[in-house]
C-alpha cells in the first residue's frame, strides 16, 4: 500500500490583521500578513482502492468530519478520482486559537493527496478547492509568508526577517464566526501598504479582532497580562485565542498557569511542502 509518511502542516500568526471593509455577501474584507512558525501537525497518508477515506487520531481526538477528511473529499469531488486513504493526523496545534492548525491540515492533505493520487493539479486549482474550505486554505498551499488581502485570495509573498516568538494558548478557544459577527467589530481600518508593513516588521499595525475576543474571553487578556507581566508586548493571532510576543535571543519565560500552553517558535522561509504542486495548471 503505497504511503506518504510525515507530511507537516505547520501553524501561522498574523503579524497583524485590519478590517478594512464588508462585501454585501458579508464576508469581510482584511489586510495581514501571515507568518510561517515551525510548530506543526503531522499527518500520514496511505493510499487505499475503492475512495474509501478514514481518520486516525494519534494525539487529541477530533471531530469526526474535520477539515483533513472535508479536504480529501473535496479533492475527489473536483477530479473524479476514485482513489482512497487512510490518514493518520497527530494534532499538535491547538484548536480556536487562531493559528491556522484546521485550515493547514487541510492545504498539506490537499498537496499530499494530489501527489499520492497522481492527479498532477497546479496551484490554481488546488486553491480554489481549498478557499471553498476555508480562507487560510490558500495561504498555507502556497507556502510562502505572505501579505494577504480581499478575503483570504489575494496572496503575494514577502520576506520576515527570522525572529523567535513566545506563543501562548489560554485553555478557553474563540469560535471565528462570534467575533465577525459581534455589532461592536471595527470594520473600518485605513488600507496599510507593504512598504510600511516592511519598515516595524513586528510592531506595525493592530488586531481589530482583539478588542471583541478580549470582551468574550476574558482568557485572552489574561494571556497578554502574563506577556506583559514579563516586559513582552503582546498581540493576538487571528481570531485567537491565543496571542504572541517576539522574543528577545536568552530570554527566559516564566511558569505558564495550570492548562496553558507555552511554546516558543521560530518562524520559517518556506512552508515543507512547497514545490509539492506545479505553480500553473498547465501540466
Amino acid at each position: 500500500m503505497q504511503a506518504l509518511h510525515d507530511v507537516a502542516a505547520p501553524a501561522k500568526l498574523n503579524l497583524f490583521l485590519h478590517i478594512t471593509g464588508r462585501r454585501a455577501d458579508g464576508y469581510h474584507l482584511l489586510q495581514s500578513v501571515f507568518m510561517l512558525l515551525d510548530w506543526h501537525d503531522t499527518l500520514h497518508f496511505e493510499r487505499r482502492a475503492g475512495g474509501k477515506l478514514s481518520r486516525e487520531d494519534l494525539a487529541a481526538p477530533l471531530p469526526e468530519d474535520d477539515l483533513t477528511l472535508r479536504a480529501a473529499r473535496a479533492l475527489q469531488q473536483a477530479t473524479g478520482c476514485t482513489e482512497g486513504a487512510h490518514i493518520q493526523l497527530e494534532k499538535r496545534l491547538p484548536a480556536e486559537a487562531g493559528l491556522g492548525g484546521g485550515s493547514s491540515d487541510a492545504a498539506s492533505c490537499l498537496l499530499a493527496l494530489n501527489r499520492l493520487w497522481g492527479l498532477r493539479l497546479g496551484l490554481p486549482a488546488l486553491e480554489k478547492i481549498g478557499l471553498a474550505l476555508g480562507a487560510d486554505v490558500p495561504f498555507f498551499l502556497r507556502g510562502r509568508n505572505a501579505w494577504v488581502q480581499g478575503i483570504g485570495e489575494d496572496i503575494t509573498p514577502i520576506e520576515v526577517p527570522p525572529a523567535r516568538f513566545a506563543v501562548v494558548k489560554p485553555p478557553r478557544g474563540l469560535a471565528t464566526k462570534d467575533i465577525f459577527q459581534h455589532p461592536a467589530l471595527k470594520r473600518d481600518s485605513d488600507s496599510a501598504t507593504i512598504s510600511g508593513f516592511a519598515a516595524n516588521h513586528f510592531g506595525f499595525g493592530h488586531n481589530d479582532l482583539e478588542p471583541i475576543a478580549r470582551q468574550l474571553c476574558p482568557d485572552v487578556e489574561q494571556a497578554l497580562q502574563w506577556l506583559g507581566s514579563q516586559g513582552l508586548s503582546g498581540r493576538m493571532t487571528g481570531s485567537g485565542s491565543a496571542v504572541f510576543a517576539l522574543l528577545p535571543r536568552g530570554k527566559p519565560l516564566a511558569q505558564a498557569p495550570a492548562g496553558w500552553v507555552v511554546r516558543e517558535c521560530g518562524n520559517m522561509e518556506a512552508h515543507p511542502l512547497v514545490g509539492w504542486a506545479p505553480s500553473d495548471d498547465s501540466v
